[in-house]
């Protein structure tokens, strides 16, 4: 069936570069840097992820830059010179680069003023995102109109989750999100802080335990609580290179909730990586709105 608007995201939504070649989805890819050296998020395409969290390991500290306009026009005006655009990107509470894709969004809509380009703000990142995308995709695969599918997103981006714990403190300290003292006092004491995406569409502690294996306890029951129809989804577990742990994680969950359909492994991205390090664990799913 022939569409009249293309269905577009980010590579923040860590979308695994296979899955959005066979959805014909096109992507933006987010850059970062490693040792000096600029990337774009190819999703997985390159294997980046493993070596930049072995650099991490090492010592390295990449950090991530905003995409400009100018790029972004690069992306969506092939495009919107054939056909209408629906872009569902990444949180705008993550990132200043949102202002990025508004500015390219007016210069463009000046231009090509009989076009539709819509921008839809998820509220989410890496995999909360990815689910939204494929969700949208079915409905846009199946004829719905632009309208009906930013009315899903819209209806449904609360209930995308994610719940995560690191493994070094380090990282979140770099990143702001802690304080130095609070990252030596929780090294200490083996502090492990649970994080979620929050309604506002931000990443923000919600408890702490003690212990990785508490974490992970804590982990299975967040899914446990707030999921919903878990026999017809799929969750995926993410890792900042622990496939190991992950397993047993996968493992745990599947005796919680043996009704789960399937449960996905795969690598965070290098984009989210760079800010949650190493040893970060994460389970993503569809469920009851956001507590928070």
């Amino acid at each position: 069936m022939a569409k009249d608007y293309v269905l577009m995201s980010d590579s923040d939504s860590d979308l695994p570069h296979e899955i959005a070649r066979e959805m014909n989805i096109p992507i933006v890819r987010m850059p970062y840097t490693l040792d000096d050296q600029e990337y774009l998020d190819d999703n997985g395409a390159s294997g980046m992820e493993k070596t930049l969290f072995e650099r991490m390991r090492a010592g390295s500290k990449p950090f991530t830059s905003l995409l400009p306009t100018p790029a972004y026009i690069e992306y969506f005006e092939p495009i919107l010179k054939e056909k209408d655009l629906l872009f569902l990107a990444f949180s705008s509470e993550m990132s200043a680069t949102f202002q990025n894709v508004l500015e390219a969004q007016r210069e463009l809509m000046e231009k090509y003023p009989n076009r539709k380009f819509v921008v839809v703000d998820t509220l989410s990142i890496s995999v909360p995102q990815s689910l939204l995308v494929m969700e949208a995709h079915k409905l846009y695969e199946k004829g719905a109109s632009m309208e009906e599918v930013i009315q899903w997103v819209e209806a449904n981006r609360l209930k995308a989750h994610a719940w995560f714990t690191v493994g070094d403190l380090v990282y979140l300290r770099r990143g702001g999100r802690i304080s130095s003292t609070s990252a030596m006092v929780g090294t200490m004491l083996d502090i492990k802080p649970i994080l979620t995406l929050t309604k506002a569409g931000k990443l923000e502690a919600f408890t702490k335990v003690q212990g990785r294996k508490k974490a992970m306890k804590a982990l299975v029951e967040k899914v446990a609580k707030y999921i919903q129809d878990p026999g017809a989804q799929s969750v995926v577990i993410m890792h900042g290179d622990i496939r190991d742990e992950a397993e047993i994680f996968k493992t745990q969950l599947k005796n919680r909730i043996p009704e789960i359909r399937d449960i996905k492994v795969q690598f965070i991205g290098p984009v989210i990586g760079a800010h949650a390090g190493p040893g970060t664990l994460a389970v993503c799913f569809m469920g009851k709105e956001r507590p928070v």
